[in-house]
């Protein structure tokens, strides 16, 4: 059960508030009808994400490049470094959280994708590539 839902007419009346103590101070639950939602901060969502990370598997081709696969997303990439490989995978990770958004309903109500969802809010809550680079775990 829910403490402290603040009642969306409420909320409505005094955004500025709302908005400061979201941001400032804690996560604040609202209730519209029977509709419910939680306003976080993305600096409180960072931590509540942080230990959703990617392990990232790969291997040295006949060519010397390196194909790798991130242990989450059905995604793979091909780069001439390890690091290049992280990057590309990233750059991947970010349009899969991307498309994942774009068609959220359909994503999340598939079974094989609902578990996504939390790693695609942590993708998409880095402030760049270099951020989503950091949630590969090689």
């Amino acid at each position: 059960m829910m403490s402290a839902v603040l009642n969306a007419t409420d909320v409505r009346k005094d955004w500025g508030h709302f908005i400061d103590t979201v941001v400032r101070v804690r996560p604040q639950f609202v209730k519209r009808n029977r509709d419910r939602f939680a306003a976080v901060s993305i600096e409180h969502l960072r931590f509540l994400l942080s230990g959703y990370c990617f392990k990232m598997e790969y291997q040295q081709e006949d060519d010397g490049t390196f194909t790798g696969t991130l242990d989450v997303f059905d995604i793979a990439a091909n780069a001439p470094t390890v690091e290049e490989l992280k990057r590309e995978l990233a750059k991947e990770a970010v349009e899969y959280a991307n498309e994942y958004m774009e068609e959220f309903q359909l994503y999340f109500n598939a079974p094989n994708r609902k578990h996504h969802a939390p790693y695609v809010l942590n993708v998409l809550i880095q402030d760049d590539l270099e951020g989503v680079v950091g949630l590969l775990d090689a």
